[in-house]
């Protein structure tokens, strides 16, 4: 597996095709895009988060160029903690072990590329299968915020969870 910068020329209609239904796509972005997702919709979010974060994405290849997995990440350069957003794999290659791989080789960038002292993500609790992912890879809750986010006639908290340099020493 390797990581490369996104293309949004190259990626995008692979990514699209990801999400198959609303509630998945609500777990993984919170609705920061349009449901299903636009090309044009996705690019401005992307490019705004750019500009205020100086967020980048990334997406995860296999060694013959398949899309395995995509993410975003952003240093915050007054705590020096990253932040991963938007963590998603391929639907196809789900449940062999690619997520948390994706994640390690995303934790890599962040501590010997970026030198983040932590990187945090949130997650959805009712994400299980991403929660437990995180978990497996040494994430750590830090906090939780009860109702943080309203779909249809659900409401989900907003977990922070955390992995430090020193874990991954």
């Amino acid at each position: 597996m390797r990581l490369r910068p996104f293309i949004i020329s190259k990626d995008f209609d692979q990514i699209k095709n990801w999400m198959m239904d609303e509630r998945g796509h609500a777990l993984w972005c919170a609705n920061r895009f349009k449901f299903p997702l636009e090309k044009d919709d996705f690019e401005s979010v992307l490019f705004n988060m750019a500009n205020e974060h100086c967020e980048s994405q990334f997406v995860a290849t296999a060694d013959d160029g398949a899309l395995l997995g995509f993410f975003s990440y952003s240093l915050n350069l007054d705590s020096n903690e990253g932040m991963l957003k938007f963590v998603m794999v391929n639907p196809s290659f789900r449940g062999q072990g690619l997520g948390k791989q994706m994640l390690k080789l995303a934790l890599d960038y962040a501590f010997n590329i970026t030198k983040a002292d932590a990187v945090h993500l949130n997650v959805f609790p009712e994400n299980t299968g991403a929660k437990k992912c995180y978990k497996s890879i040494g994430f750590t809750e830090r906090d939780t915020h009860p109702n943080a986010f309203a779909y249809k006639d659900e409401f989900w908290g907003r977990c922070n969870m955390i992995f430090t340099k020193k874990q991954g020493e």
